[in-house]
């Protein structure tokens, strides 16, 4: 797993208007700074951001992890792949605890189409990596052989 920041100033505000308040030039802003940070890493053969279930998508206009992902895949001339599909609505994680974050995320995801041998899930915010496991899990199951996971920021 790999952040590229740690949760603060001015990170963590940069974070939340790009997430909760749709400023969009936040989110490219900080996949510009993603891939400063993704650059010397080793390279997946693709990047898949972390899909919301389709009412969060509804409800924000946008899914966050792919604005992340598109940009920093374009940069780094790596395909960013859509493979991952949220089959439940979860409660937000930032509303739950540890254990409660790992019993949400069971079974969320599922993988849609060809998966390479390896990729690297991308995502906004990391705090107990629920999240990143539960995707990892769904692409390791789906044959993918190697799972990185790239986050703007971890929760320190």
């Amino acid at each position: 797993m790999h952040a590229c920041f740690t949760y603060r100033w001015p990170v963590d505000g940069l974070l939340r208007r790009f997430k909760f308040h749709q400023d969009l030039a936040a989110g490219r802003l900080l996949s510009e700074l993603m891939t400063e940070r993704c650059a010397g890493l080793p390279r997946p053969q693709a990047l898949v951001p972390v899909s919301l279930h389709r009412q969060r998508l509804r409800q924000r206009g946008y899914d966050q992890a792919l604005e992340l992902a598109r940009p920093l895949g374009r940069a780094l001339q790596l395909p960013c792949l859509p493979l991952l599909r949220r089959v439940r609505a979860t409660a937000p994680q930032s509303e739950l605890d540890a254990a409660e974050r790992q019993r949400n995320l069971r079974d969320a995801f599922v993988v849609q189409g060809a998966v390479p041998a390896h990729v690297a899930l991308v995502d906004d915010v990391m705090t107990t990596g629920a999240t990143l496991h539960a995707a990892a899990k769904a692409l390791r199951r789906a044959g993918v052989q190697r799972v990185d996971a790239w986050v703007c920021a971890r929760v320190p």
